[in-house]
């Protein structure tokens, strides 16, 4: 791995582990407010987010930031951090141990290194995808540092698959696997990633949710099905604070037919 890339996953180590411990300090005891849109904020999301946001000032000169609580309008520089301070703000504040911070780093509109920390469960994901970007990257995804890769089974009643609460109409008989719902986007998707589940669905995901794990689950071997518009490449000046993405993730290609069909009553 040369320099750069390097540099920049040593910096989204290090800043989410600092980041992180603090939040551990809060997690389970702070009060959240409801936001325009109906999810929560607590004073640690906020916190969270200019502490990163600071950061990436002092150590990336003249890159852009898109944040889930503060910057929301895409810069249109060459390279630009994308941020959610606390995906699972719900769960941080009910105690429930399934919360991250997420970062991806955009080049000219799309992720090409993700880094997502669950502090609570000590696991740091990473990963690259160079996709069509034309740049060098270093190849694969990891937790903790070992190489990660989507399972190659076939759905069964011993196999899972995530939903999340807006996408329970996909509930239907003769659903091909268990069902989990997490209740964090990002942990939703890297859960497929490391093999753990066959697939997930997100109904109403955010730019911030998905930016750092969309490189993850394709430098992993998944499949991103977006079920409504591409979130990549994002367009300057646009404001995302209140457009979704809908999408399907799944282990390998033959499985997107398999669970498509199930998703026709899921509203996005």
């Amino acid at each position: 791995m040369n320099d750069c890339w390097t540099t920049i996953l040593d910096f989204a180590q290090t800043t989410t582990t600092r980041v992180g411990k603090q939040l551990m300090q809060d997690f389970g005891k702070v009060q959240a407010d409801q936001k325009a849109d109906g999810s929560l904020v607590t004073q640690a999301d906020k916190w969270a987010d200019q502490e990163i946001r600071d950061a990436i000032a002092s150590n990336f000169s003249g890159y852009g930031i898109l944040s889930e609580e503060s910057d929301k309008l895409f810069p249109g520089t060459e390279w630009c951090w994308v941020i959610d301070p606390l995906d699972g703000t719900t769960n941080f504040t009910r105690g429930i141990p399934i919360w991250t911070i997420s970062l991806g780093l955009l080049y000219r509109g799309t992720p090409i290194f993700g880094y997502v920390y669950a502090p609570t469960l000590n696991q740091a994901f990473h990963g690259f995808w160079a996709g069509s970007s034309g740049l060098a990257t270093p190849i694969g995804a990891f937790l903790n540092n070992h190489p990660i890769h989507t399972s190659i089974d076939s759905p069964s009643n011993n196999h899972f698959f995530n939903l999340c609460s807006r996408s329970t109409a996909a509930i239907k008989n003769g659903f091909p696997c268990k069902i989990r719902m997490l209740g964090v986007a990002s942990y939703n998707f890297l859960t497929v990633a490391t093999g753990a589940t066959l697939g997930g669905i997100e109904a109403t995901p955010k730019v911030w949710d998905i930016a750092g794990a969309w490189v993850i689950v394709q430098a992993a071997g998944g499949v991103w099905s977006s079920l409504k518009s591409e979130p990549f490449p994002l367009s300057p000046g646009e404001d995302y604070s209140d457009r979704s993405f809908p999408t399907l993730v799944v282990s390998r290609p033959e499985l997107v037919p398999v669970f498509q069909p199930f998703l026709e009553g899921v509203k996005i």
